[in-house]
């Protein structure tokens, strides 16, 4: 068995996939940044991101995917699902034997769980569209705290980048540790500590704009005034909006005690 030890981008993924072609490696398992403890009597093989061998690998399978498929490659890394890099392989493995064109081959279960991841990162950038709260802070910089299951960052950067062009942002994935800033022109990926108890009104007094607090209040009594009681549907509500996002979510956070 041999451990492919790369740094978790999809760049250092395409780059593991062209050196396991090149070395002929056998019996793959892929670890991020460091080698996995409970393998036993397996060699490792670390990568180091190659743009070379990254074209090289995303331009032969652009030319065997459809465009929906070349992109949902991308999408499925960003899953996070357990043992997503080895389904990939598995996957392109089949895209580079096949003569034709495989990504609706439902009986092959990397396919299929191929399919699964992609919808499952789809899904959670849709909910994070909606479920994005911004706060204002005292330089006029509007923030927002997620943790997605997924890594969505990268799929929903646009669509914000579009919505609130005017306005200076920085969405946070509490989850990875990173996140994504607008500058008024430019989207660039920034790595810091981020205080995550935005939920105290110490907090909110040393970065937040003085009105961001009356703001936050207006926003839990609309959503509490536009709630019709006798039409409360808890099992479809939950559906909707699962409990795991109720923390960064104003709506459902208390009101704030002085």
């Amino acid at each position: 068995m041999t451990q492919v030890i790369y740094d978790g981008t999809y760049e250092g993924w395409a780059t593991a996939i062209f050196e396991i072609y090149e070395y002929k490696l056998q019996d793959v398992v892929f670890a991020k940044n460091e080698a996995l403890t409970d393998l036993l009597f397996s060699t490792n093989h670390t990568v180091i991101t190659d743009e070379v061998k990254v074209n090289r690998v995303l331009s032969g399978l652009k030319k065997r995917l459809s465009k929906n498929g070349f992109q949902g490659l991308y999408h499925a890394f960003l899953s996070d699902i357990n043992k997503i890099e080895e389904i990939m392989f598995r996957y392109v493995q089949y895209v580079l034997s096949s003569s034709i064109n495989i990504e609706d081959d439902f009986s092959n279960n990397d396919v299929l769980e191929m399919r699964k991841a992609i919808r499952l990162t789809g899904k959670e950038a849709h909910r994070m569209e909606a479920f994005v709260r911004f706060k204002l802070t005292k330089d006029q910089l509007y923030y927002a705290i997620v943790e997605p299951d997924c890594d969505v960052l990268p799929v929903i950067e646009n669509h914000f980048k579009n919505r609130y062009a005017d306005q200076r942002w920085l969405i946070y994935d509490a989850r990875r540790k990173y996140g994504v800033y607008y500058d008024l022109e430019n989207i660039s990926t920034v790595n810091l500590q981020f205080d995550t108890n935005m939920a105290s009104s110490k907090f909110l007094a040393e970065i937040c704009d003085q009105e961001e607090e009356l703001f936050q209040d207006l926003w839990r009594n609309y959503f509490k005034n536009v709630n019709i009681e006798s039409r409360k549907n808890t099992k479809l509500h939950l559906q909707h909006m699962p409990k795991r996002y109720w923390k960064n979510l104003i709506e459902k956070i208390p009101v704030i005690k002085k």
